[in-house]
């Protein structure tokens, strides 16, 4: 009895000494948050961070003590932001090409040969590496003077490496259903009547549009998006903040490019409708690093509709002012996660932080904001064009809508498909994507954090977040990035945890020391005769799956189980008897 008393009180004060921590954490992070926010978004510390590395690709310590003397930050806050991304850090210095190391590229086996090739034009230390661009289609995928490439364009490095202009990548796009997302742009004075009729309407009257619709986040686990803004409306705020998510940089995944670059006008206009719902004045496009086209295109759209008129002060003669400002990041897949990306706004180190408060609570420099992705923000256009209800008969169940998909290099037309939610995946794969090139044994299913499809499931699936949650998978942004027959299973692993160790924001400890040991097992079991204990695999998963903060460290473990569940077989001589 006297021992279960003291384990009692030695876990209560352990509780009691990790929220005193983290508290400590949130109160600094405020207070930093309220600093950087002084200069706003025109001033930017993390844009400034950028611009100081510009050049050598990296900060120099006199950046570093003069950025932290003018935004009243300690040297070791602007140092610790800087050396956290792959784009600002010492390591960067001197890169002149970039290779992608996505999931897409490992598994087509493109990345040793693309390698040997640049090694022929660049020296070792100017060779870097980027995860991931964009371009699983067709793999082979390389960034050079700021402009990605793959494919056969390797052929023509030299004329590159000299400057040569940037070819536009192709990859089949269509439909199977609703064209909610695909349809071909009409042009602003029509595509924008649509926010002339928003503005004519109550802010709950659109809510109520937004509700009946039924529209759920396209990035994850389906989060309604009515429910944050109806949260981040109701907060007293004089100033609130719209932040478009453009850094899920899930590997396989480029239906956020697609958009951006194709379809931009219905990202802006989605954000300008959920501002006026919420009382925002400001737009944020926080647009990775490793889609430097997406960037120019989206300023470029900007720059049409303010020439248009639709910016500013009083937008159509109604009571209504917005404007947008576009974040470029500098590479980091936690700012995927939507408080680091605010945290990473606001020039601090992009960790993730406790909840509660909520963005939609303490957002932006402490003000409501809510933050969505590409692909959710885009649907509301049409939803507000065509009516919730309109947009609740597409789709299956509470899945409503359609869902942008993403074939990679596999397949024989491998592109973006946007289909009616519930459509079966067997039609993804056979009718949309002809099939595979070659034998497939498994697909890796929205993004690295998804679930592992072994080919034999294919048919219990259909697009849909019930569907994959019933089946023990994960829709998330719907990538599909295929495992070939002859491609080790224990490799793929083994590269799952390399890549959540090395994204880690290191705040919590499941995910950043959980996600290392995992890799350490693996990579000891295929390089010597060391055998894993399943048990102590499983063990360190369950921590990471209950005990992280954010869905990096918590979602990592589902691939694990899946690969674990339907190919024991063949991971089977990496563990003990």
């Amino acid at each position: 009895m006297e021992m279960t008393v003291l384990f009692d009180d030695r876990v209560g004060m352990l509780q009691r000494t990790v929220l005193l921590f983290f508290h400590y954490f949130h109160t600094m992070s405020k207070n930093l948050g309220e600093l950087s926010g002084r200069k706003g978004l025109e001033e930017n510390l993390f844009e400034a961070l950028g611009n100081a590395a510009a050049e050598t690709g990296t900060v120099a310590t006199e950046s570093v003590d003069q950025l932290a003397e003018a935004y009243l930050f300690g040297k070791a806050n602007v140092l610790g932001t800087a050396s956290f991304y792959d784009f600002l850090r010492p390591e960067n210095k001197g890169k002149k090409v970039f290779v992608c190391n996505g999931s897409a590229c490992l598994t087509a086996g493109t990345q040793d040969g693309l390698k040997d090739k640049l090694s022929q034009h660049f020296k070792q230390e100017e060779i870097g590496e980027m995860c991931c661009l964009g371009r699983c289609h067709e793999n082979a995928a390389f960034n050079i003077n700021g402009c990605n490439h793959s494919g056969k364009d390797i052929n023509n490095i030299e004329a590159l490496k000299n400057g040569a202009a940037a070819v536009a990548d192709k990859y089949h796009v269509a439909v199977c259903g609703t064209q909610v997302l695909t349809a071909e742009f009409p042009g602003i004075d029509i595509y924008y009547q649509t926010l002339e009729k928003a503005l004519g309407l109550s802010q709950e009257d659109l809510l109520n549009e937004l509700k009946t619709s039924g529209l759920r986040g396209r990035g994850g686990a389906g989060f309604p998006i009515a429910f944050k803004l109806e949260s981040c409306k109701n907060t007293e705020g004089e100033q609130k903040y719209i932040v478009c998510n453009a850094d899920e940089g899930d590997p396989g995944a480029y239906s956020d490019r697609y958009l951006l670059e194709h379809q931009p006008h219905a990202v802006l206009l989605g954000m300008m409708i959920a501002g006026y719902i919420i009382g925002a004045s400001k737009g944020v496009l926080y647009i990775r690093a490793e889609y430097p086209e997406s960037q120019k295109i989206t300023q470029d759209a900007i720059d049409a509709i303010r020439e248009k008129g639709l910016l500013g002060e009083h937008i159509l003669g109604k009571h209504f002012s917005f404007d947008f400002k576009i974040i470029k990041a500098q590479g980091a897949y936690i700012c995927g996660e939507e408080t680091a990306l605010l945290s990473s706004i606001e020039g601090q180190r992009p960790e993730v932080r406790v909840r509660p408060p909520y963005p939609t609570q303490e957002g932006l420099f402490n003000k409501p904001t809510v933050v969505n992705n590409v692909e959710t923000l885009a649907c509301i256009p049409w939803v507000i064009a065509h009516g919730g209800a309109q947009f609740a008969t597409i789709g299956k169940g509470k899945s409503t809508g359609t869902k942008l998909v993403s074939l990679d290099g596999f397949f024989n037309k491998p592109g973006i498909y946007e289909v009616d939610m519930g459509t079966p995946l067997s039609t993804v794969i056979q009718d949309l994507g002809g099939g595979f090139k070659h034998p497939i044994k498994a697909m890796h299913i929205g993004g690295p954090l998804g679930g592992l499809v072994p080919i034999e499931k294919t048919n219990n699936l259909s697009i849909d977040f019930e569907t994959f949650n019933q089946q023990g998978f994960l829709l998330g942004h719907a990538s599909v990035v295929c495992i070939p027959a002859d491609f080790p299973i224990i490799q793929y692993l083994e590269h799952l945890f390399h890549f959540t160790a090395h994204e880690s924001c290191g705040k919590c400890f499941p995910c950043r020391l959980g996600s290392t040991r995992g890799y350490e097992m693996i990579h000891k079991a295929t390089t010597s005769d060391y055998k894993m204990n399943k048990e102590l695999l499983t063990d360190l998963l369950t921590t990471m799956e209950i005990g992280s903060l954010c869905a990096l460290g918590g979602g990592l473990p589902l691939p694990i189980k899946n690969a674990l569940q339907y190919f024991e077989a063949e991971l089977k001589p990496y563990f003990k008897a």
